[in-house]
């Protein structure tokens, strides 16, 4: 089954491919030479992943530090560039490694070209990773 195309329905279904921890899948919704900012990211955690390859280096672990339960909120919002949409999330589930709760407020905002990801800030909580087991990227921390 092709991925959607339009930029809220690519997003809906690229969090159930995170759900069924599908990395190769979620992946293969990027564009060759899409960017992922984290601008609130903390000192030894990536702040701009450059192309397809980056991405897939930084998700290709998170299965196994954090098991993503659910998305219970969820609001997608157009924005003026019908491809850009602006995502307020929350997603629900446990850090693998101390069995906590992992439970993480992130906002988006979201650009897709011919139906791949092309820019993606993740405005996401940095205090969060201070838990042990949340480091799945690798960081000096």
């Amino acid at each position: 089954m092709p991925a959607p195309t339009s930029p809220a329905d690519l997003f809906r279904h690229s969090l159930r491919l995170l759900l069924d921890k599908d990395i190769p899948a979620w992946v293969a919704l990027w564009a060759e030479d899409g960017v992922m900012e984290f601008p609130f990211a903390p000192d030894g955690w990536p702040r701009r992943l450059e192309g397809k390859e980056a991405v897939a280096a930084y998700m290709r672990h998170y299965p196994d530090h954090i098991d993503l339960h659910g998305f219970p909120e969820l609001r997608i919002l157009q924005t003026t560039d019908p491809q850009t949409v602006v995502v307020e999330m929350r997603g629900v589930g446990r850090l693998v490694q101390s069995d906590a709760p992992f439970d993480m407020t992130y906002i988006a905002v979201v650009t897709v070209r011919d139906g791949h990801f092309t820019s993606y800030r993740d405005y996401w909580n940095p205090l969060a990773v201070q838990e042990p087991g949340a480091d799945f990227t690798g960081s000096s921390r």
